[in-house]
């Protein structure tokens, strides 16, 4: 039998927090790892390896979501984060997934959503409305050019990949259409990240945006 997902949880709100932790405790396959009521205890117990994906409220009191994702994504190897929000701002959204987040949910649909959105992150995609990747990746677009001595060498594969991300294909998608596994994607897109000297698929995405490397 597989391994439960591992799933640790930072919110600070006490029911929100029940219910979150209610509907992971649900799933056969998702298991709790831990929850916490603040970035701060999070960050100081969460070790490296122990937790697969970890739920970040977006609006916690002290250090944000925001910043609590960044610091997690400090870990060798990283959890995957999937950010929990009450409204979906697109601009404090957007910082979540600079700082590493896979994606975001909102905590209205924590009973039907939150268990196949862990389940996506986990296998390397992200969860995010059609409507914010496109606004994402526009304001990229519009950027496009200006550095173009931030080439980098990426094989044809590695840019079809990036080209795929850019439109906003989960990693299971792109996987479908190149006839590689979802996992097989991430790694491509981990190998991207180091020769680009950038930490997230949003970063990437930019920087060859910019360098001209692939056009949406």
């Amino acid at each position: 039998m597989t391994d439960p997902i591992r799933v640790a949880l930072i919110e600070d709100d006490a029911r929100t927090s029940r219910l979150v932790a209610r509907t992971i405790e649900e799933q056969a396959d998702l298991a709790l790892a831990g929850a916490f009521d603040s970035g701060e205890a999070a960050i100081a117990a969460v070790r490296p390896g122990e937790v697969d994906v970890v739920v970040v409220d977006l609006e916690l009191g002290g250090i944000d979501g925001v910043e609590t994702s960044r610091r997690l994504g400090e870990l060798d190897p990283p959890p995957e984060r999937l950010i929990l929000t009450a409204f979906a701002s697109d601009d404090k959204v957007f910082g979540a997934i600079r700082a590493g987040a896979a994606g975001y949910l909102l905590k209205r649909d924590v009973p039907e959503r939150l268990p196949p959105a862990v389940r996506e992150v986990f296998a390397g995609g992200t969860v995010i409305e059609p409507r914010l990747a496109r606004r994402f990746w526009n304001l990229f677009d519009a950027a496009r050019g200006s550095c173009a001595n931030d080439a980098v060498a990426l094989t044809a594969e590695e840019l079809d990949v990036l080209m795929l991300v850019a439109r906003g294909l989960t990693n299971r998608e792109a996987s479908g259409v190149l006839g590689r596994t979802p996992r097989q994607v991430k790694l491509q897109l981990e190998r991207i990240f180091v020769k680009m000297g950038v930490r997230t698929r949003v970063d990437a995405v930019t920087a060859a945006l910019r360098a001209g490397l692939i056009r949406l």
